[in-house]
């Protein structure tokens, strides 16, 4: 949705000295296609990957005197931004969930399509892995995962027979899980929506890279260092992060004035407006050129006082 991003950002950017944060860089697409755009823009851009760092700095090369790219997760971003000197921005995005590149290098451990290592960390210098959540979470843990991160109605199911057969032999690829959660999975269930073990590996991914937490933190900070008449726009890739997405910017476009009373009191006037009716999706070209952006959800929004 690069057009469409840059629709939205596009006002955000037109005055004089405009910066914005990319609180997850990954290869620099957007950004690249954001500093392009707005030749006096300074981009600030955050991703944990140290392989998404080196891809992105190379692809911005040509706008190095212009770019600050800085190695953190994105609920670092008030310190990121205050480092950088730039404490105030004019635009925000969060473009979550997982990259291509993260997906299609077979030894990250992220896809179910290839027999790898179960792994799954963005940045591959944190201890805790996917193999370590697996073959020592409790049960209930697994199962409060699951359901709660991968929306999975045989959570306990599948977290029961993990359980079961790693205490045998250690579950150690994303084969052997992938099939586990296969097995565990009623047959008539499987025969339809993709994949069964699609949302295992999400839930698990999400559980090791802390991907929720991160967001509810980072949203909430990028709308604090957003100027007046600055944008954000998210772009979510499942119901959990477009869930909190839209949690935050209710709060946020929201008049919390007492009811009954006459005149609405200021201190409690909203201080951004939404720019998005609901979630917005992908057109039917873009799916068909990129399947991968099927799942996307837009929501965009713009602060309109101080607070």
């Amino acid at each position: 949705m690069l057009g469409r991003v840059l629709e939205l950002l596009a006002p955000a950017l037109a005055g004089p000295d405009p910066v914005a944060v990319d609180a997850n860089l990954g290869l620099g697409g957007h950004a690249e296609a954001l500093l392009a755009a707005h030749p006096s823009l300074h981009l600030v851009g955050i991703d944990r990957d140290p392989t998404a760092i080196e891809r992105s700095t190379e692809r911005l090369a040509p706008y190095a005197d212009r770019v600050t790219i800085v190695r953190a997760v994105s609920d670092e971003l008030p310190e990121v931004l205050e480092r950088a000197g730039r404490p105030v921005v004019h635009a925000a995005l969060f473009d979550l969930g997982v990259s291509s590149p993260q997906l299609d290098e077979a030894g990250r451990g992220f896809a179910y399509s290839y027999d790898a290592p179960l792994d799954m960390r963005m940045d591959r210098e944190q201890e805790l892995t996917a193999e370590h959540v697996v073959n020592t979470y409790s049960v209930a843990e697994l199962t409060r995962i699951l359901r709660d991160y991968g929306e999975e109605r045989f959570a306990a199911r599948i977290a029961s027979l993990i359980a079961r057969e790693r205490a045998k032999d250690p579950i150690g690829t994303t084969k052997r899980l992938a099939d586990l959660v296969r097995a565990a999975i009623p047959a008539a269930t499987r025969r339809t929506g993709g994949n069964p073990a699609k949302r295992t590996f999400q839930a698990l991914r999400i559980e090791v890279n802390q991907e929720l937490g991160a967001l509810e933190r980072a949203l909430p900070a990028a709308l604090d260092a957003l100027a007046v008449g600055g944008r954000v726009v998210v772009l979510a890739y499942h119901s959990l992060e477009d869930r909190l997405t839209k949690q935050v910017l209710a709060a946020r476009t929201t008049d919390t004035s007492p009811r009954g009373l006459p005149v609405p009191l200021e201190a409690h006037q909203p201080r951004f407006r939404l720019l998005t009716r609901g979630a917005e999706l992908p057109d039917d070209d873009e799916v068909a050129r990129n399947p991968r952006a099927a799942s996307a959800r837009l929501r965009a929004a713009e602060r309109i006082r101080q607070g």
